[in-house]
């Protein structure tokens, strides 16, 4: 029978010949993610349930990111909790402070690729579908069960598809092109769904480009976001990963696929407006709101192509000094290739803050955090009320194109 990506692989993964949409599986995990914020409390629960061994330590990925280099006491603290954790277990796959995001670390590092079941204890997890994974966040306690068995249920989601097509113009970006669906979805649009993402404008990204699509399915309540392996992610994780792998598609037949058919050719920038992510309006709508802090990172938009696009907009310019801009690269090896393209003399020559690899503002618990009253700009994934700071500050997202056109004249800004 025609079945969809995520069906296939999540059968694959529970051992069984074909599933259906809706039907609960226990599926074997091929990689569990956790990091230095949600990892003490799966390693508590793993303790009070009684295990002793992780199930395999080299399925089992540690990053610290959330809160790097540790800015708190509670912070340090749980540094060392997962450290003795990573020792006791002889857990190999390890990143420390100073190595990037989880969500960009995964894939450089060729722990993913396709076919596999990926989970992680952050909700972004979701990213790498981008490689033709099932990948989705799960709380601490599922990842205690993980830990201990390798193992985790499933209900099989249904796919929502979106068919993208029509060129992208100069500065609209595949940011722009995930705000559009999610303004139109809204934020529970896709509620259990997997999120999958095709047309020739996904044919004609890059890999970094549709890691932005999938990392921000969980933002109109998608289970996972998926994108079918071509050439392009195939020479990625073989160039990064010496990993078995299995490619899977969709049957455009399958009972539980639905298809929205999506039109970019016209589509300006797009900003999502407080306080939450589905407030989506044209840039135009919104092009001249002062602005305090101007955010280029996380792991939606710290990439290396997103660093070019800013670069590019930002050469010869300064930054507005009304404002103040951190530029917070996803990985050390985003932050080096930065280095060597130079990307890195341009934003601190334009007056910008360059931050080590992290989190950095996004998740509000380390730097560039608001004050009351103040109004952000970022590349990040979520402008709830005090995500970055005082519940009193407001937070814009938008693509690098837009938070570097606007970092120059502090206040949004249209980059074309």
């Amino acid at each position: 029978m025609p079945r969809t990506m995520a069906e296939k692989i999540l059968a694959k993964a529970a051992g069984i010949e074909e599933i259906d949409a809706g039907k609960i599986v226990m599926a074997n995990v091929d990689l569990a993610m956790t990091h230095d914020l949600t990892g003490p409390l799966s390693v508590a629960a793993f303790k009070k349930i009684g295990e002793n061994e992780v199930w395999d330590p080299e399925k089992i990925v540690v990053i610290f990111d959330h809160q790097v280099p540790a800015d708190s006491l509670e912070a340090a603290q749980n540094h060392l909790i997962m450290r003795k954790f990573v020792k006791e277990q002889g857990i190999k796959n390890f990143y420390d402070v100073g190595e990037g995001v989880c969500h960009q670390v995964l894939p450089e590092k060729g722990h993913v690729v396709p076919g596999e079941v990926v989970v992680g204890t952050d909700s972004h997890t979701c990213t790498h579908g981008a490689l033709g994974a099932f990948a989705t966040g799960i709380g601490s306690t599922d990842m205690a069960m993980v830990f201990a068995t390798g193992k985790l249920w499933f209900k099989v989601p249904e796919t929502l598809k979106f068919e993208i097509n029509g060129k992208l113009a100069t500065n609209v970006c595949s940011k722009d092109v995930i705000l559009n669906i999610i303004g139109q979805v809204s934020v529970d649009g896709a509620s259990y769904q997997a999120c999958e993402f095709g047309g020739e404008t996904v044919s004609d990204m890059s890999v970094s480009d549709r890691m932005v699509l999938c990392n921000m399915a969980i933002e109109m309540g998608g289970k996972t976001g998926l994108v079918e392996p071509d050439e392009k992610v195939i020479k990625y994780v073989e160039s990064r990963s010496n990993k078995n792998y299995q490619v899977f598609t969709s049957d455009e037949d399958a009972e539980s696929l639905t298809t929205l058919h999506v039109d970019v050719t016209d589509l300006e920038p797009q900003i999502a407006c407080p306080h939450n992510v589905d407030n989506v309006k044209p840039v135009s709508d919104v092009e001249g709101t002062p602005l305090d802090q101007i955010f280029l990172g996380s792991c939606t938009n710290g990439r290396l192509d997103d660093m070019r696009v800013a670069a590019e907009i930002l050469k010869g310019k300064e930054v507005s000094p009304r404002v103040r801009m951190l530029v917070i690269p996803a990985s050390r090896e985003v932050y080096r290739n930065a280095l060597e393209e130079g990307l890195m003399n341009i934003f601190v020559d334009a007056g910008a803050l360059v931050c080590n690899p992290c989190c950095g503002p996004c998740l509000g618990g380390h730097v560039g955090l608001l004050g009351p009253g103040e109004v952000s700009l970022s590349t990040s994934n979520r402008n709830f009320q005090g995500r970055q700071g005082s519940p009193e500050a407001e937070v814009y997202l938008s693509s690098a194109a837009v938070a570097a056109a606007s970092a120059i004249k502090g206040k949004i800004t249209d980059p074309r």
